[in-house]
């Protein structure tokens, strides 16, 4: 069985499971980062980055990469499309996700719950309530002119883009930082419903018992 380092609160290890689960692929979630037990994690991760995985001898780290990977192993369902202006598009939204999403998510997870609740650490509040002030908005705004009437972004059907976008403003949210469906209707509608799939949402129930226990 696959092993996927990392913690699924993490946007980029929860897409690489939720994109397996979607395949089918059975995966066994371990530790990663400082948490990580035995030579393999750093092996597949020279450089401590999350996720990572481990398929027998074959290590590697990167959730794209990864993604990559499992897509090749397993071609069906389909989640990334063939037809190029539309597999183009899918590319984008995740790099969309990778960075400028995750990165204004980061700033609001890490000062709000990372720091403070895991790594006993005193952190800077005004930096979170600066990216959901004036970074959040910009990306909200973004989706909520974008979101097809039929609720998914890419070929009306459910793909790697639903899922690289969702991931990050699901950990947004787990940082207080939901999205306003008064002010952005679609934008709170499409995301209640993708994250409402089994593979995000039996993510999110562990993820939120963590948070409660910490």
């Amino acid at each position: 069985m696959i092993v996927i380092y990392g913690s699924s609160m993490s946007p980029f290890v929860r897409k690489t499971m939720v994109f397996a689960a979607e395949k089918g692929i059975p995966y066994d979630p371990q530790p990663g980062g400082r948490r990580a037990v035995g030579p393999d994690f750093a092996k597949a991760s020279p450089f401590g980055k999350i996720p990572a995985m481990k398929d027998g001898d074959f290590l590697l780290a990167d959730s794209t990469a990864m993604i990559t990977y499992f897509d090749a192993i397993k071609p069906e369902p389909n989640l990334i499309p063939l037809e190029p202006k539309a597999r183009a598009t899918t590319i984008w939204y995740e790099e969309f996700a990778d960075t400028l999403v995750s990165e204004c998510g980061g700033r609001i997870f890490f000062t709000r719950v990372v720091g403070p609740k895991f790594m006993r650490m005193e952190t800077d509040l005004a930096v979170a309530d600066h990216a959901q002030a004036n970074d959040f908005p910009k990306l909200v705004d973004y989706l909520e002119a974008k979101i097809p009437a039929s609720g998914f972004l890419v070929e009306d059907r459910f793909t790697l883009a639903d899922i690289s976008v969702a991931s990050p403003f699901a950990t947004m949210a787990l940082g207080d930082c939901p999205v306003n469906a008064q002010t952005h209707p679609r934008t709170a509608a499409y995301l209640q419903g993708i994250l409402a799939r089994p593979s995000f949402a039996a993510l999110l129930e562990k993820e939120k018992a963590i948070l409660a226990a910490a």
